[in-house]
């Protein structure tokens, strides 16, 4: 009986996650990924200000990028980076706006490629700093994005305006 390694079965076990740039065209996979974002996290979810929102971002690149974190061929999530300008950071920033992966794909280390991917990708289009937002209570994501280099800010809180 020929043996397997451990990562040989590693890989069979748990697909390896790809990164696709999705484009207008996949607004009916990204949809519903969002609406169970939003489920999961408790927020208002609004299909057709979501639509509208994405279509815009996905049209115009100049403010970011969405992703499609593909296994085994299927769509089990997904990460939105927007783009922005900070005088204090030198250049352009970015928010890892929402990162999304299916529960039933979590713990199998997509959330931590898809980060990795982006923190390249980032860097390759000359972004000096990458934000996210965390939960408080999310600690184990707090400790995933503290292994990538993600740094609290312990001097400043995000404070928001939403004009509407």
């Amino acid at each position: 009986m020929a043996q397997v390694s451990i990562e040989a079965a590693a890989s069979v076990m748990m697909p390896i996650s790809t990164m696709r740039l999705a484009t207008t065209a996949d607004l009916a996979t990204l949809l519903p990924l969002m609406r169970r974002y939003y489920r999961d996290d408790g927020l208002e979810f609004d299909e057709s200000r979501a639509s509208a929102t994405l279509t815009r971002l996905l049209n115009e690149p100049q403010w970011g990028r969405v992703f499609l974190i593909e296994a085994d061929g299927a769509a089990i999530g997904y990460v939105a980076i927007c783009i922005g300008f900070s005088l204090e950071l030198g250049g352009n920033d970015a928010f890892v706006d929402e990162l999304f992966v299916l529960p039933e794909h979590r713990g199998r280390g997509h959330a931590r490629r898809a980060l990795e991917f982006v923190v390249a990708a980032a860097r390759s289009w000359g972004i000096t700093a990458l934000h996210l937002e965390v939960d408080r209570d999310n600690l184990g994501a707090q400790h995933l994005y503290a292994q990538l280099g993600f740094e609290k800010r312990a001097r400043y809180y995000l404070m928001t305006f939403q004009s509407e």
